[in-house]
């Protein structure tokens, strides 16, 4: 396994990356309609199509998911997937035609030194269009790029992160996640993730935590009061599931963003998780249900911390240094 997203077989990542504007657009495209769920605890979010994942809503399938920058300016992103999907006859059938179904969340990056001065119209369905069109199963890349490209945390650069794991029954599950969290991934002023009991093979560079932790270590840190943050992921596993259960699968994810950083889920933030199966394996007992849930956990909280660790900073004066910059 490859440690990403990728490693469920029928799904393909693509990013849109602008330096120059400080943003970007990832697409996550399902080879085949994924049951789909998802969860928002972040008190200021921003997204499109969020509601048809509600477990009690009528439509069970998603076609691909979008994690965007921009703000709400962002949310054209979803426009240019959903363009290339009907390019290729994707989509909900409703009679003679097709609707492809494309939830997005954006985060807020419009402060980070980047120009923003588009004119008239956005750039983000284009680059949503583009990131549609390279969206490649495989290797992709960590860090500063897609919607981890303009992202921040309270102390570091954010970036975009990927983890995955295994059930002992063989059940895959893993996340892609863009940290712009309004708090931090690491402990204090230190190199130490928060996540760090979790990590598998140095992937965030294999410090473990403190031995020690102060007061200092555990106050609030945040890169605003009135600024909007958001950290934004997708969860998928390659189990068979009902839309309840993988609106289950996303609390949990969730839960990784609350071991992963200090503080999460605030006022200002968007928190959210969107979650897919693609039920390429049977159905699991509920003990393995459960064990499913504790991974994604798990797998949540390494995509952050790897989403940090990856990230590279941008060339502005508004832009935090990133992890390797202080920490080598």
């Amino acid at each position: 396994m490859m440690n990403l997203i990728t490693d469920i077989e029928g799904v393909a990542v693509g990013h849109a990356t602008d330096l120059t504007l400080g943003s970007g657009v990832t697409a996550i495209i399902f080879d085949a309609p994924a049951v789909a769920s998802g969860s928002v605890l972040g008190g200021a979010p921003g997204g499109r199509d969020t509601a048809l994942l509600d477990p009690s809503m009528t439509v069970q399938t998603v076609d691909a998911f979008v994690l965007s920058g921009g703000s709400a300016f962002g949310l054209d992103a979803a426009g240019g997937v959903q363009a290339g999907l009907r390019e290729i006859g994707r989509g909900l059938e409703v009679g003679s035609t097709r609707v492809p179904i494309v939830p997005q969340a954006i985060l807020f990056d419009l402060l980070n030194g980047g120009d923003k001065n588009w004119g008239l119209h956005s750039p983000y369905r284009d680059m949503g269009y583009e990131a549609f069109r390279v969206a490649a199963k495989g290797a992709f890349a960590l860090g500063s790029v897609g919607a981890g490209a303009g992202a921040t945390t309270a102390t570091l650069k954010g970036g975009l992160g990927s983890a995955s794991a295994m059930t002992s029954k063989g059940i895959k599950v893993a996340a892609l996640v863009a940290v712009n969290a309004l708090g931090s991934a690491t402990v204090g002023d230190t190199a130490h993730f928060w996540a760090a009991p979790f990590e598998k093979e140095d992937e965030f560079g294999g410090l473990g935590l403190p031995t020690h932790f102060s007061e200092q270590d555990r106050a609030l840190r945040l890169k605003g009061v009135d600024l909007k943050a958001t950290t934004i992921g997708v969860i998928v596993t390659d189990a068979t599931l009902t839309k309840a259960e993988a609106h289950r699968l996303s609390i949990m994810a969730h839960d990784g963003f609350a071991r992963a950083l200090l503080p999460g889920h605030l006022p200002a933030d968007g928190d959210t998780v969107f979650a897919a199966a693609t039920s390429r394996k049977p159905a699991t007992d509920f003990a393995g249900f459960m064990e499913l849930c504790h991974l994604a956990t798990q797998v949540s909280a390494r995509a952050v911390a790897r989403g940090v660790f990856e990230a590279t900073s941008l060339p502005f004066a508004a832009c935090p240094p990133s992890w390797k910059d202080r920490f080598g």
